[in-house]
């Protein structure tokens, strides 16, 4: 996708579903820092080439803020398996 296909990236829909249901739901405009500004920040420390994926955190809806009876975890789907993440940080010199 390209940018003009995107939009305003400080005003999209985001969210999360599991198994149909609504987890989260959210809007860019919510975020406590700006598309542009966290972009700008993180390219003042580091070349973003296409593909770079910036991983800014979840908005609301979070398995922690749900009361205990209605704490549902995902749970491993059998032979797809497994999306980790890793993050390094570099120091700078």
């Amino acid at each position: 996708m390209t940018a003009d296909e995107a939009g305003n990236p400080n005003d999209l829909a985001i969210g999360s579903t599991v198994n149909g249901e609504t987890r989260q739901s959210s809007h860019t405009s919510d975020m406590i820092f700006a598309v542009d500004e966290i972009v700008s920040y993180i390219s003042r420390h580091m070349t973003l080439v296409p593909g770079d994926v910036i991983l800014t955190g979840t908005p609301e809806g979070v398995i922690i803020g749900y009361p205990p009876e209605k704490q549902q975890y995902l749970q491993p789907i059998e032979k797809l398996g497994r999306l980790t993440n890793r993050m390094v940080a570099e120091q700078q010199t």
